[in-house]
């Protein structure tokens, strides 16, 4: 029975791989500037600088809006942690070096400018943000993932599957959160974070593909964990639970988003139930997984739509 590979192992037999996707990634990204993307002639100054500070009414932003806004952005503002926790799983020295830099880079660009365009529309209450904020990012992040007493490897292997699947989530989440701002500037600032996050979802599903090839019973058992503990990184923030809880109530990411548009398409890609190279304890994983994803689509799915509709009626009625 042939032995599991460590992380370095993985790391360097990926390494080539790596490369490519990174080439790939910079032949492709698109460089723009937050800048660009707020509307500054609609700021003013706060109470401090002799203004007014902010009141409800100056925001034009839904209660959705409002809070996919404020999750979205204070998923971005932990990128310190993330930074922290893709660095210690890969290698800080050449492709993957490279890519921990380039994409923590490219992250930042998007808590800067939600951010601003949230300060300078007054979209939200910017204390409260704020403190949001401190306690998110005090907090840190935490993939759902309990590591320990797994195999050398897992570090890495859960890291990469995590990420893959993440970056698709809030690619997905993006992009709904701009139909219910229903401002055409945060509309196209969205959608070009969006793009960018479907580029970084490419290169982690690629690697993650490639790691599958190498070490498939190893990686199949770190993706049916990811997949069977999947959080957003958001959800140590302040309200995540109640803000989460609107946002799938009105369509910007509900479990049969999570189901068919981000993990079904990343398990195709990987032709995870068509593969032929699982060894025995890959099958029972496998079939484990399978088992999973029926009782989504048969049961909490269903379950979570038949209790939205329920709430959506009862809120229909006090209108």
């Amino acid at each position: 029975m042939p032995r599991d590979l460590t992380q370095g192992e993985v790391l360097r037999e990926l390494e080539p791989v790596a490369e490519t996707c990174v080439n790939r990634h910079l032949a492709m990204a698109k460089d723009w500037n937050p800048h660009d993307y707020v509307p500054w002639d609609r700021g003013r100054n706060f109470a401090m600088l002799g203004g007014i500070d902010w009141d409800p009414g100056q925001s034009t932003l839904s209660a959705v809006g409002k809070a996919a806004m404020i999750t979205n952005l204070l998923t971005e503002d932990n990128l310190p942690s993330y930074h922290r926790e893709i660095a210690q799983n890969f290698s800080r020295d050449g492709a993957w070096g490279t890519w921990v830099g380039r994409w923590t880079a490219e992250e930042m660009r998007h808590s800067t400018v939600i951010r601003d365009y949230l300060v300078v529309t007054r979209g939200v209450d910017p204390v409260a943000l704020e403190q949001a904020r401190m306690v998110h990012m005090t907090g840190g992040f935490s993939s759902g993932v309990d590591a320990a007493g797994v195999a050398d490897g897992a570090g890495f292997l859960h890291s990469v599957a995590y990420v893959s699947f993440q970056e698709l989530a809030t690619r997905v989440s993006h992009r709904n959160t701009s139909r219910v701002c229903e401002d055409p500037i945060a509309d196209r600032m969205l959608q070009r974070i969006a793009a960018d996050e479907n580029l970084h979802m490419i290169f982690y599903r690629t690697v993650c593909g490639a790691a599958l090839d190498l070490a498939p019973d190893q990686a199949i058992e770190a993706i049916d964990t990811i997949v069977e503990n999947f959080r957003m990184p958001g959800a140590g923030m302040p309200d995540f639970r109640r803000n989460g809880v609107l946002m799938a109530k009105y369509g910007v990411y509900d479990l049969r988003q999570h189901l068919e548009d981000v993990l079904w398409p990343v398990l195709r890609q990987w032709n995870i139930f068509e593969r032929t190279d699982f060894g025995a304890r890959g099958e029972a994983v496998r079939e484990r997984l399978a088992a999973f994803l029926e009782d989504m689509e048969r049961v909490k799915v269903p379950r979570f739509e038949e209790q939205r509709d329920r709430a959506l009626v009862r809120d229909a009625a006090r209108i």
